[in-house]
């Protein structure tokens, strides 16, 4: 493939080289390398400590991971230079291990105000323009912000659509966010939001955590409705069995901080029977390594 065909491939993929990523002063990722274009499933792989919730955290901006080098490109945009909020905006979404309860938001007004939020246009008006007075030009618009905000009506039956696409009663529309929700219940309504705000790179963080197997399915099967030619979507797992329901386009095993193999849907199987021993045997890596690394703070890397 020459450089001109494979630019124009990546033009509109998540592009990620050489990404090191520490927390707490600890380096947690080592060199990643990784590129998502629309229309593929990307499966993630590995043991506890091996790096996956850093990375999609990484990349969408959390504060507490640390990019110390490496770059991660979308659209053009560097996207490790942007605050989380324009990442949103640019097309990034992630969906949350471990989501939060907001009390007296209900679903609906939480995802309405989101979708205003991504169709309004980011810019920030400096300090000078404030303090003289005048109204500044209206820049151009980012591509994420050239639609108008959906009316009220239109933002219903987008809801209500996605509702049914993805076998939810509508009164759950009405329910606070997260406020007494099961797991699956919190799962789902990451799903749901990634359906309603149509993002074009969608990270999954373990959408399988904690869920027994009538939930996993549900979850997948919701994953498999959003998919797309116009999402890329990356699922980070321990476990193969939603892969089962989400047959990934590619496999990627990342121990140590690092992705050491590739390929696949069977890769995940082979990984199901087998583990991650034989990887030690084939790649010649440290056994400590693969026994995984201690869990920073509360979270696992």
């Amino acid at each position: 493939m020459d450089t001109q065909t494979q630019t124009n491939q990546n033009a509109d993929a998540l592009v990620i080289t050489d990404l090191h990523v520490a927390v707490e002063g600890k380096e947690i990722l080592k060199g990643v390398n990784l590129t998502i274009r629309k229309g593929e499933v990307h499966a993630i792989m590995g043991p506890n400590g091996s790096g996956k919730s850093t990375l999609v955290n990484a990349l969408m901006g959390h504060p507490r991971y640390e990019v110390t080098a490496g770059t991660a490109t979308f659209k053009g945009e560097d996207v490790l230079t942007l605050p989380a909020d324009e990442r949103a905006h640019l097309g990034l979404f992630l969906a949350f291990q471990y989501p939060s309860a907001i009390p007296g938001v209900s679903v609906a007004n939480f995802l309405r105000t989101a979708i205003v939020s991504l169709h309004r246009d980011r810019r920030k008006i400096s300090d000078e323009e404030l303090l003289s007075g005048e109204t500044p030009v209206a820049p151009a618009k980012t591509p994420a912000a050239t639609s108008k905000v959906p009316a009220i009506k239109e933002f219903r039956k987008t809801l209500r659509d996605s509702l049914a696409l993805l076998k939810m009663d509508e009164s759950f529309a009405t329910r606070y966010v997260n406020d007494g929700f099961s797991g699956g219940e919190k799962k789902r309504l990451e799903i749901l939001q990634m359906s309603v705000l149509k993002p074009q790179i969608a990270m999954l963080d373990e959408p399988d955590s904690g869920l027994d197997i009538d939930a996993v399915r549900i979850v997948a099967e919701g994953v498999s409705a959003v998919r797309g030619p116009n999402i890329g979507i990356l699922i980070i797992t321990h476990y193969q069995r939603i892969l089962n329901y989400i047959k990934p386009d590619y496999v990627h095993i990342l121990v140590g901080g690092q992705i050491v193999q590739s390929g696949g849907w069977e890769l995940a199987l082979k990984m199901e029977q087998q583990g991650y021993e034989w990887l030690r045997a084939e790649l010649g890596l440290p056994e400590e390594v693969l026994a995984g690394e201690s869990e920073v703070g509360n979270e696992r890397a």
